[in-house]
Protein backbone atom coordinates (compact mmCIF):
# COMPACT_ATOMS: atom_id res chain seq x y z
CA UNK A 1 0.00 0.00 0.00
CA UNK A 2 1.51 3.42 -0.92
CA UNK A 3 2.50 6.22 2.31
CA UNK A 4 -0.43 8.03 2.96
CA UNK A 5 1.72 10.67 3.89
CA UNK A 6 2.55 10.85 0.52
CA UNK A 7 -0.70 10.53 -0.88
CA UNK A 8 -2.29 13.06 1.44
CA UNK A 9 0.34 15.72 0.30
CA UNK A 10 0.05 14.77 -3.50
CA UNK A 11 -3.81 14.95 -3.15
CA UNK A 12 -3.70 18.42 -1.51
CA UNK A 13 -1.64 19.76 -4.03
CA UNK A 14 -4.63 18.60 -6.09
CA UNK A 15 -7.89 19.98 -4.72
CA UNK A 16 -9.53 21.19 -1.84
CA UNK A 17 -10.11 18.37 0.67
CA UNK A 18 -13.09 16.98 2.32
CA UNK A 19 -12.93 16.62 6.10
CA UNK A 20 -16.17 15.51 7.97
CA UNK A 21 -18.60 16.88 10.48
CA UNK A 22 -19.93 16.89 14.06
CA UNK A 23 -19.97 13.60 15.52
CA UNK A 24 -21.52 15.02 18.80
CA UNK A 25 -24.31 16.58 16.06
CA UNK A 26 -24.93 13.77 14.08
CA UNK A 27 -24.95 10.78 17.94
CA UNK A 28 -28.04 13.13 18.91
CA UNK A 29 -29.81 12.20 15.77
CA UNK A 30 -29.96 8.34 16.80
CA UNK A 31 -32.03 8.98 19.64
CA UNK A 32 -29.61 7.00 22.06
CA UNK A 33 -30.58 7.04 25.65
CA UNK A 34 -28.41 6.41 29.20
CA UNK A 35 -29.21 2.90 28.55
CA UNK A 36 -27.66 2.87 25.10
CA UNK A 37 -24.50 4.68 26.21
CA UNK A 38 -23.99 2.10 28.72
CA UNK A 39 -24.64 -1.03 27.48
CA UNK A 40 -24.27 -4.05 29.74
CA UNK A 41 -20.33 -3.58 30.27
CA UNK A 42 -21.17 -0.26 32.29
CA UNK A 43 -24.85 -0.91 33.18
CA UNK A 44 -23.66 -0.25 36.60
CA UNK A 45 -21.73 2.73 36.40
CA UNK A 46 -22.09 5.24 39.13
CA UNK A 47 -22.48 8.62 36.91
CA UNK A 48 -24.50 9.00 33.80
CA UNK A 49 -22.80 8.47 30.75
CA UNK A 50 -25.31 9.42 27.87
CA UNK A 51 -22.95 13.10 27.10
CA UNK A 52 -19.86 10.24 26.88
CA UNK A 53 -19.58 9.83 23.34
CA UNK A 54 -16.76 8.50 23.14
CA UNK A 55 -18.43 5.55 25.44
CA UNK A 56 -20.07 4.47 22.16
CA UNK A 57 -17.16 3.21 20.34
CA UNK A 58 -17.42 0.54 22.98
CA UNK A 59 -21.20 -0.15 23.58
CA UNK A 60 -22.73 1.01 20.12
CA UNK A 61 -19.93 0.58 17.53
CA UNK A 62 -22.81 0.07 14.76
CA UNK A 63 -24.02 3.63 15.59
CA UNK A 64 -20.39 5.28 14.93
CA UNK A 65 -19.12 3.21 12.73
CA UNK A 66 -22.47 4.06 10.35
CA UNK A 67 -21.44 7.84 11.31
CA UNK A 68 -18.20 7.43 9.87
CA UNK A 69 -20.13 5.87 7.07
CA UNK A 70 -21.98 8.33 5.66
CA UNK A 71 -19.33 11.34 5.99
CA UNK A 72 -17.25 9.44 3.75
CA UNK A 73 -20.72 8.63 1.56
CA UNK A 74 -21.06 12.07 1.77
CA UNK A 75 -17.87 12.96 0.48
CA UNK A 76 -15.79 13.43 3.35
CA UNK A 77 -11.70 12.49 2.65
CA UNK A 78 -10.69 12.71 6.14
CA UNK A 79 -12.79 11.19 8.89
CA UNK A 80 -11.67 11.90 12.66
CA UNK A 81 -11.88 8.87 14.94
CA UNK A 82 -14.51 8.83 18.00
CA UNK A 83 -11.68 10.15 20.36
CA UNK A 84 -11.95 13.56 21.39
CA UNK A 85 -12.10 12.58 25.25
CA UNK A 86 -10.46 9.35 25.17
CA UNK A 87 -7.67 10.35 27.28
CA UNK A 88 -7.72 8.78 31.22
CA UNK A 89 -8.21 12.44 31.98
CA UNK A 90 -11.03 13.52 30.23
CA UNK A 91 -12.65 9.92 31.26
CA UNK A 92 -12.04 10.20 34.90
CA UNK A 93 -14.93 13.12 34.70
CA UNK A 94 -17.37 10.33 33.86
CA UNK A 95 -16.09 7.12 36.23
CA UNK A 96 -14.39 9.03 39.48
CA UNK A 97 -15.94 10.37 41.86
CA UNK A 98 -15.02 14.74 42.46
CA UNK A 99 -13.23 15.56 44.85
CA UNK A 100 -14.63 18.77 45.75
CA UNK A 101 -17.92 16.76 46.25
CA UNK A 102 -16.29 15.84 49.88
CA UNK A 103 -14.89 19.49 50.40
CA UNK A 104 -11.31 18.11 48.48
CA UNK A 105 -9.88 19.69 45.46
CA UNK A 106 -8.61 18.83 41.88
CA UNK A 107 -5.06 19.40 42.11
CA UNK A 108 -2.06 17.36 40.88
CA UNK A 109 -2.20 14.63 43.34
CA UNK A 110 -5.71 14.31 42.38
CA UNK A 111 -4.52 13.37 38.37
CA UNK A 112 -1.54 11.06 39.64
CA UNK A 113 -3.90 8.94 40.50
CA UNK A 114 -5.80 9.21 37.46
CA UNK A 115 -3.03 8.31 35.62
CA UNK A 116 -2.00 5.26 37.68
CA UNK A 117 -5.38 4.20 37.59
CA UNK A 118 -5.49 0.37 35.73
CA UNK A 119 -9.03 0.87 34.91
CA UNK A 120 -8.90 4.18 33.04
CA UNK A 121 -5.49 3.59 31.54
CA UNK A 122 -7.15 0.44 29.84
CA UNK A 123 -10.40 2.12 28.79
CA UNK A 124 -8.24 4.95 27.32
CA UNK A 125 -6.56 2.41 25.74
CA UNK A 126 -9.38 0.67 23.96
CA UNK A 127 -11.28 3.36 23.03
CA UNK A 128 -8.87 4.93 20.82
CA UNK A 129 -7.70 1.66 19.18
CA UNK A 130 -11.80 0.45 18.95
CA UNK A 131 -12.51 3.67 17.35
CA UNK A 132 -9.16 3.89 15.09
CA UNK A 133 -10.06 0.64 13.47
CA UNK A 134 -13.75 1.54 13.30
CA UNK A 135 -12.89 4.21 11.60
CA UNK A 136 -10.84 2.49 9.30
CA UNK A 137 -13.14 -0.24 8.57
CA UNK A 138 -15.13 2.37 6.78
CA UNK A 139 -12.41 4.16 4.67
CA UNK A 140 -11.13 1.11 3.53
CA UNK A 141 -14.59 0.38 2.52
CA UNK A 142 -15.64 3.20 1.09
CA UNK A 143 -12.38 3.98 -0.31
CA UNK A 144 -12.41 0.84 -2.47
CA UNK A 145 -15.97 1.19 -3.73
CA UNK A 146 -15.04 4.54 -5.12
CA UNK A 147 -11.28 4.07 -6.01
CA UNK A 148 -10.24 7.44 -4.03
CA UNK A 149 -8.56 6.53 -1.15
CA UNK A 150 -10.43 7.85 1.89
CA UNK A 151 -8.25 8.61 5.27
CA UNK A 152 -8.44 7.86 9.13
CA UNK A 153 -7.32 10.70 11.61
CA UNK A 154 -6.69 10.37 15.18
CA UNK A 155 -8.46 13.07 17.02
CA UNK A 156 -7.10 14.19 20.16
CA UNK A 157 -9.14 16.98 21.80
CA UNK A 158 -8.31 19.65 24.01
CA UNK A 159 -8.79 18.18 27.73
CA UNK A 160 -11.12 19.29 30.66
CA UNK A 161 -8.30 21.17 32.15
CA UNK A 162 -6.07 23.66 31.44
CA UNK A 163 -2.39 24.22 31.72
CA UNK A 164 -2.27 27.83 31.00
CA UNK A 165 -5.09 29.19 33.86
CA UNK A 166 -5.51 28.53 37.43
CA UNK A 167 -9.15 27.94 38.84
CA UNK A 168 -8.24 29.10 42.55
CA UNK A 169 -8.66 33.17 41.94
CA UNK A 170 -6.66 33.34 45.48
CA UNK A 171 -3.91 31.39 43.95
CA UNK A 172 -3.08 32.43 40.54
CA UNK A 173 -0.14 29.86 40.46
CA UNK A 174 -1.89 26.64 41.06
CA UNK A 175 -2.86 24.64 38.20
CA UNK A 176 -4.92 21.16 38.60
CA UNK A 177 -2.58 18.98 36.51
CA UNK A 178 1.50 19.24 35.51
CA UNK A 179 2.64 19.79 32.15
CA UNK A 180 3.90 16.07 32.65
CA UNK A 181 0.65 14.62 34.09
CA UNK A 182 -0.88 16.05 30.67
CA UNK A 183 2.14 14.64 28.23
CA UNK A 184 1.72 11.29 29.62
CA UNK A 185 -2.03 10.87 28.98
CA UNK A 186 -1.27 12.50 25.92
CA UNK A 187 1.45 9.47 24.65
CA UNK A 188 -1.02 6.73 25.73
CA UNK A 189 -3.56 8.40 23.63
CA UNK A 190 -1.43 8.92 20.44
CA UNK A 191 -0.01 5.50 20.79
CA UNK A 192 -3.07 3.68 20.82
CA UNK A 193 -4.69 5.67 17.82
CA UNK A 194 -1.89 4.77 15.64
CA UNK A 195 -2.27 1.07 16.83
CA UNK A 196 -5.76 1.06 15.15
CA UNK A 197 -4.87 2.27 12.48
CA UNK A 198 -4.35 6.16 12.18
CA UNK A 199 -2.65 7.64 8.83
CA UNK A 200 -3.21 11.18 10.73
CA UNK A 201 -2.82 12.89 13.96
CA UNK A 202 -4.98 15.63 14.59
CA UNK A 203 -4.73 17.94 17.56
CA UNK A 204 -7.84 19.87 17.33
CA UNK A 205 -10.15 22.35 19.03
CA UNK A 206 -7.53 24.26 20.62
CA UNK A 207 -8.49 26.53 23.35
CA UNK A 208 -5.58 26.71 25.59
CA UNK A 209 -1.97 26.58 23.56
CA UNK A 210 -0.50 25.05 26.54
CA UNK A 211 -2.26 22.25 26.46
CA UNK A 212 -2.04 22.20 22.68
CA UNK A 213 2.17 22.28 23.37
CA UNK A 214 1.83 19.42 25.31
CA UNK A 215 -0.13 17.49 22.70
CA UNK A 216 2.32 18.35 20.07
CA UNK A 217 5.67 17.35 22.58
CA UNK A 218 3.78 14.27 23.35
CA UNK A 219 3.60 12.91 19.28
CA UNK A 220 6.98 14.06 18.70
CA UNK A 221 8.28 12.26 21.41
CA UNK A 222 6.51 9.05 19.97
CA UNK A 223 7.61 9.49 17.00
CA UNK A 224 11.19 9.96 18.27
CA UNK A 225 10.85 6.88 20.56
CA UNK A 226 9.28 4.41 18.48
CA UNK A 227 10.50 5.02 15.25
CA UNK A 228 7.62 6.58 12.99
CA UNK A 229 6.28 9.80 11.63
CA UNK A 230 2.78 10.29 10.33
CA UNK A 231 1.19 13.69 9.36
CA UNK A 232 -0.07 15.86 11.78
CA UNK A 233 -2.69 18.54 11.69
CA UNK A 234 -3.59 21.56 14.29
CA UNK A 235 -6.42 23.27 14.58
CA UNK A 236 -7.72 26.01 17.12
CA UNK A 237 -11.29 27.56 18.34
CA UNK A 238 -10.81 31.14 18.70
CA UNK A 239 -13.15 33.34 19.95
CA UNK A 240 -13.83 37.09 18.92
CA UNK A 241 -10.92 38.67 18.85
CA UNK A 242 -9.23 35.73 16.73
CA UNK A 243 -7.43 34.53 20.01
CA UNK A 244 -7.61 30.71 21.87
CA UNK A 245 -9.99 30.98 24.18
CA UNK A 246 -7.91 30.26 27.50
CA UNK A 247 -4.62 31.40 26.60
CA UNK A 248 -5.75 34.48 24.57
CA UNK A 249 -3.06 33.35 21.97
CA UNK A 250 -3.56 35.51 18.53
CA UNK A 251 -3.51 33.54 15.64
CA UNK A 252 -0.29 34.17 13.84
CA UNK A 253 1.39 34.00 17.46
CA UNK A 254 -0.69 30.11 17.55
CA UNK A 255 1.38 29.70 13.62
CA UNK A 256 4.55 30.97 15.10
CA UNK A 257 4.17 28.77 18.31
CA UNK A 258 3.54 25.41 16.01
CA UNK A 259 5.40 26.43 12.77
CA UNK A 260 8.49 24.18 13.95
CA UNK A 261 6.43 21.23 13.96
CA UNK A 262 6.09 21.48 10.31
CA UNK A 263 2.27 20.09 10.36
CA UNK A 264 0.95 18.89 7.26
CA UNK A 265 -1.86 21.69 7.95
CA UNK A 266 -2.92 24.14 9.95
CA UNK A 267 -5.89 25.59 11.38
CA UNK A 268 -8.82 26.84 12.80
CA UNK A 269 -12.44 24.59 13.80
CA UNK A 270 -15.58 25.27 16.36
CA UNK A 271 -16.69 27.92 18.64
CA UNK A 272 -17.66 30.40 15.29
CA UNK A 273 -19.82 29.70 12.51
CA UNK A 274 -18.20 30.35 8.96
CA UNK A 275 -19.00 34.31 8.63
CA UNK A 276 -17.79 35.21 12.03
CA UNK A 277 -13.99 33.37 10.97
CA UNK A 278 -13.46 34.74 8.36
CA UNK A 279 -10.73 36.98 9.35
CA UNK A 280 -8.79 35.09 10.98
CA UNK A 281 -8.74 32.86 8.34
CA UNK A 282 -7.01 35.16 6.47
CA UNK A 283 -4.62 36.55 8.98
CA UNK A 284 -3.98 32.42 9.23
CA UNK A 285 -3.50 31.59 5.72
CA UNK A 286 -1.34 35.00 5.33
CA UNK A 287 1.13 33.68 7.63
CA UNK A 288 1.20 29.87 7.50
CA UNK A 289 3.76 28.52 5.14
CA UNK A 290 1.57 25.03 5.69
CA UNK A 291 -1.71 23.68 3.76
CA UNK A 292 -5.35 25.43 5.99
CA UNK A 293 -8.02 23.62 7.17
CA UNK A 294 -10.93 25.31 8.71
CA UNK A 295 -13.91 23.21 9.68
CA UNK A 296 -16.09 25.82 11.58
CA UNK A 297 -19.37 25.18 13.43
CA UNK A 298 -22.82 25.64 11.89
CA UNK A 299 -23.62 28.93 12.26
CA UNK A 300 -24.20 30.29 15.89
CA UNK A 301 -26.34 27.79 18.75
CA UNK A 302 -29.55 27.84 18.17
CA UNK A 303 -31.72 25.37 20.12
CA UNK A 304 -34.74 25.89 17.97
CA UNK A 305 -32.92 24.62 15.20
CA UNK A 306 -32.62 21.08 13.58
CA UNK A 307 -29.40 20.80 14.31
CA UNK A 308 -29.46 23.03 17.07
CA UNK A 309 -27.11 25.60 15.12
CA UNK A 310 -28.49 28.47 12.91
CA UNK A 311 -27.20 27.62 9.39
CA UNK A 312 -28.26 24.49 6.89
CA UNK A 313 -26.42 23.00 4.31
CA UNK A 314 -26.80 25.34 1.42
CA UNK A 315 -26.04 28.10 3.68
CA UNK A 316 -22.66 26.31 4.57
CA UNK A 317 -21.63 25.62 1.20
CA UNK A 318 -22.25 28.90 0.22
CA UNK A 319 -19.22 30.31 3.17
CA UNK A 320 -17.21 27.53 2.21
CA UNK A 321 -17.66 27.93 -1.55
CA UNK A 322 -16.72 31.60 -1.03
CA UNK A 323 -13.65 31.04 1.27
CA UNK A 324 -12.09 28.71 -1.28
CA UNK A 325 -12.83 31.21 -4.41
CA UNK A 326 -10.77 33.18 -1.99
CA UNK A 327 -7.91 30.75 -1.97
CA UNK A 328 -8.36 30.48 1.58
CA UNK A 329 -8.72 26.45 2.09
CA UNK A 330 -6.38 23.14 1.51
CA UNK A 331 -9.22 21.40 3.57
CA UNK A 332 -12.54 22.06 4.72
CA UNK A 333 -15.20 20.83 7.08
CA UNK A 334 -17.57 21.18 9.39
CA UNK A 335 -18.01 21.32 12.99
CA UNK A 336 -20.59 21.56 15.46
CA UNK A 337 -23.72 21.15 14.01
CA UNK A 338 -22.61 19.69 10.54
CA UNK A 339 -24.43 16.98 9.76
CA UNK A 340 -23.71 14.57 6.82
CA UNK A 341 -26.07 17.07 4.44
CA UNK A 342 -23.78 19.72 5.52
CA UNK A 343 -20.59 17.99 4.43
CA UNK A 344 -22.45 16.85 1.06
CA UNK A 345 -22.94 20.48 0.62
CA UNK A 346 -19.33 21.89 1.41
CA UNK A 347 -18.05 18.91 -0.69
CA UNK A 348 -19.61 20.11 -3.51
CA UNK A 349 -19.33 23.57 -2.73
CA UNK A 350 -15.10 22.91 -3.53
CA UNK A 351 -15.03 20.34 -5.75
CA UNK A 352 -14.11 22.27 -8.71
CA UNK A 353 -12.09 25.19 -6.92
CA UNK A 354 -8.27 25.05 -6.66
CA UNK A 355 -6.82 24.36 -3.39
CA UNK A 356 -4.68 27.82 -1.52
CA UNK A 357 -1.04 27.87 -2.85
CA UNK A 358 0.94 26.92 0.10
CA UNK A 359 3.77 29.87 0.18
CA UNK A 360 7.45 28.34 -0.85
CA UNK A 361 10.11 29.67 1.61
CA UNK A 362 13.12 31.01 -0.02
Amino acid sequence: MADPSSDLEKSLAERILVLDGAMGTTIRAYGLLEADARGTRFANADKDLLNNGDILSLTRPEVIGDIHRCFYVAGSDICETNTFSATGIAQSEFFVEDPRERGGRKDPEFYQTILENPFLNDLAWEMNVESARLCRKWADAIGSDTGRRRYVAGAIGPLTVSLSNSPDPDDHGFRVVTFDQVLAAYKHQIRALIAGGSDLLMVETIFDSLNAKAAIVAVLEVFDEDGLRLPVIISAAVGLGGETMISAQKVEAFWNAFAHVKPLAIGLNCSLGPDLMRPFLEELSDCATTNISCYPNAGLPNPLAPTGYDLGPQQMHDFMADFAQAGLLNLAGGCCGSTPEHIAAIAKAVACIAPREVPVLQ
